[in-house]
């Protein structure tokens, strides 16, 4: 279990990102009902996991990298710290910053959409908790291959995107062809409360534990 629960982490965090409107398949189902197509649906959510996946890929490879000649409490600590901080300004100033692209943009507009959404919520930051008994056990870094963490890192993004893929899949076809946009008005969860939470909780943790 001690294996498993940073793979399982990952794979739930990719769940919770897919399940926020604001990651993208809200976006997808908007595009699908302005072109009246539900394969610009299909031909979107791929296009936002890729802009998503290039996001968490480079937060995650940067602190990996880091940790890698830095003493790991350090970076538990500057992550937290980093976090905590994210998790505030989002909640103060995130919504002052909204990324907008047009109902006509292409799918490359839609990678770097996903992209820029995902880096402005801090997305990568959140999978550190995940990734750093992955890839930072061995730290420093004569005690860990350089390409062992390399494949350990691109396997994490991968198990995070494809999660992270399948549910933002689901709830974007199930929105646009059975429960159409109007539940938004009599059902909508606050998300951008809840991740500021999720932030919050997980720079919390790092820095106690």
């Amino acid at each position: 279990m001690n294996e498993l629960w940073p793979w399982m982490l990952l794979a739930g965090l990719g769940a919770f990102h897919g399940l926020n409107p604001a990651m993208g398949w809200l976006f997808a189902v908007a595009l699908g009902v302005h072109r009246q197509s539900s394969a610009a649906v299909v031909k979107a959510v791929p296009a936002i996991a890729l802009g998503h996946a290039v996001s968490i890929a480079l937060v995650a490879g940067a602190v990996v990298a880091v940790g890698l000649f830095v003493d790991q409490g350090a970076v538990r600590t500057a992550t937290g710290a980093g976090l905590v901080a994210w998790a505030l300004w989002h909640h103060f100033f995130g919504h002052r910053h909204r990324v907008r692209i047009g109902m006509r943009t292409g799918l490359a507009g839609l990678v770097l959409w996903s992209f820029l959404m995902a880096t402005a919520h801090g997305a990568g930051l959140m999978l550190l908790p995940a990734l750093m008994p992955l890839c930072l056990a061995g730290s420093p870094l004569h005690d860990i291959g350089g390409d062992t963490t390399a494949a350990i890192t691109i396997a994490a993004v991968g198990v995070h995107t494809v999660a992270m893929l399948a549910v933002t899949s689901l709830i974007a076809l199930a929105v646009y062809r059975w429960v159409g946009l109007e539940i938004l008005r009599s059902a909508w969860i606050n998300m951008d409360l809840v991740w500021t939470l999720v932030l919050l909780g997980t720079g919390t943790i790092l820095l106690i534990v």
